[in-house]
């Protein structure tokens, strides 16, 4: 989750049908795996899909679903709440009238459910603190990014200068605001961190398309193409453990593909490998 013009606002989301109750093992496993699945062919990386001006609620499921691979860290108390908040955020937002087998939260706006949700985070960090408490300090940002736009960025930027997986994540949302602010040279320099850090749990292409995409906006098109160039040709060089080719990733094919519209003579120079078919 091609990207639909990441600065292009959503005017209206669908009403959404209720979801079953959820037993946590892991949280973020647990609440973002579908999601993540359904979305993944369109975001992982992928320019057109991850800044800031799609939805809050589409946001906050691409940000959540970069690091629950590592939240299984967190004590089992910790887990659950921080769990039923991410419920929340993601409860239905309906005016119609739900099943009766439905016991869960639902919400008649979507403002009404994230200032719910930002709640219920906020209440994950004063009762937990620690790690899980970052990330509810984090989650309670993002969510809040849609009814409290100035507030979120402050603690964004807070927490972005805190290291560490939530440093990043919370760089990276802090940057995604500042371009749909229109403040690019702000989130460029937001990007250039994350792509030169070594510990940043966002992808590296996902950065460096980001950062394309803001060069091409300006009208840099030298600069939009070196980044262009240099993620598709990376991409393309990548080899399994056994030496074969590795097929391009969504986001690097989508590099190229920009690139082939800004400077097709560069992007021939990039040979993409067919993998082998298994034998």
């Amino acid at each position: 989750m091609a990207r639909k013009k990441r600065i292009q606002e959503v005017s209206a989301m669908p009403e959404q049908k209720p979801k079953e109750p959820v037993l946590y093992q892991d949280v973020f496993q647990e609440t973002t795996h579908k999601q993540l699945a359904e979305i993944t062919k369109k975001v992982e990386g992928k320019g057109k899909n991850i800044l800031y001006a799609i939805a809050a609620v589409v946001v906050l499921v691409i940000l959540v679903s970069l690091f629950f691979a590592w939240n299984r860290r967190s004590n089992s108390a910790a887990q659950t709440a921080l769990g039923k908040a991410i419920e929340t955020s993601n409860a239905p937002v309906t005016t119609q009238p739900l099943p009766p087998t439905y016991t869960g939260k639902a919400f008649k706006t979507e403002k009404e459910r994230a200032e719910a949700a930002a709640a219920e985070f906020d209440a994950v960090a004063t009762q937990y603190g620690g790690a899980v408490g970052e990330k509810a300090k984090y989650l309670a940002a993002t969510t809040r990014i849609s009814t409290d736009r100035p507030g979120a960025e402050q603690t964004l930027e807070t927490l972005s200068k805190s290291g560490g997986e939530v440093g990043s994540l919370s760089k990276f949302a802090l940057a995604q605001a500042k371009e749909g602010d229109g403040k690019l040279d702000e989130a460029i320099a937001l990007y250039q961190e994350l792509a030169g850090a070594s510990d940043s749990v966002v992808s590296k292409d996902t950065v460096n398309f980001a950062l394309a995409s803001i060069f091409e906006k300006q009208g840099k098109k030298a600069e939009a193409i070196n980044a262009y160039y240099n993620l598709a040709k990376k991409a393309s060089e990548l080899k399994d453990s056994d030496g074969k080719a590795v097929p391009l990733s969504q986001t690097a094919r989508e590099a190229k593909e920009k690139l082939q519209s800004l400077d097709p003579a560069k992007a021939a120079e990039i040979k993409e490998e067919i993998p082998a078919l298994p034998s």
